[in-house]
């Protein structure tokens, strides 16, 4: 299944349908304001195992991030963060960044790196954040693009041809025009401020 939703304004009824999928277990691919995504609620294992199978490695291997509708949704998924680390996500947030954080308690273990930590998304994407609004809790998700692909990078920027490729394999995918070629900027903040990778949000440092 495919849906059509316009950054903006995205229809609010399809929206549910979305969410109502994804509350029921189900895997979407989700436009960011870099690139696609497998995304499943963090609330069901057996979605993220089987998007581990979709990119190629085992849960345990996979390093998920987890896209929330608001910096204050996410801080309730981190451990306290310090006055310079909140600064700098309430400057970037919403944006192309994926911040590496210490995860609270309310992080399930499976999603968590090896030493503890979560990636956070808040992407500028009316139709992602809806989506997770709707949900009521983040998403977990990985870029669409398979583990050790050597693909064009633009095969997993058009919608079309990414329903083409995993539409059988998943719930739905959200047609959000043609994405990004360029990934999010990752930042370590779970043991000061490190840059990991300069992606498409800027960082100075």
């Amino acid at each position: 299944m495919i849906i059509k939703l316009y950054n903006g304004n995205p229809n609010v009824r399809e929206v549910r349908k979305i969410a109502d999928m994804l509350c029921n277990g189900g895997i979407a691919i989700l436009p960011t304001d870099t690139l696609y995504c497998f995304a499943c609620s963090m609330e069901h294992k057996k979605a993220a195992e089987a998007i581990a199978q979709l990119k190629g490695f085992k849960l345990k291997q996979a390093r998920y991030s987890m896209l929330c509708h608001s910096l204050s949704q996410a801080s309730e998924y981190v451990r306290a963060m310090d006055r310079d680390t909140f600064a700098l996500l309430k400057q970037c947030l919403p944006g192309p960044y994926t911040f590496i954080m210490e995860a609270s308690g309310s992080v399930p273990r499976n999603y968590q790196n090896a030493n503890k930590t979560i990636g956070i998304r808040v992407p500028e994407n009316d139709i992602a954040r809806a989506v997770i609004e709707e949900v009521g809790c983040p998403l977990i998700c990985t870029s669409v693009r398979p583990l050790g692909e050597e693909d064009e990078p633009e095969n997993y920027c058009d919608p079309e041809l990414i329903h083409e490729r995993f539409g059988s394999r998943v719930d739905v995918v959200v047609d959000g025009g043609i994405a990004d070629t360029e990934p999010s900027t990752v930042i370590d903040c779970s043991d000061g401020i490190e840059l990991v990778r300069q992606g498409k949000g800027p960082y100075e440092g």
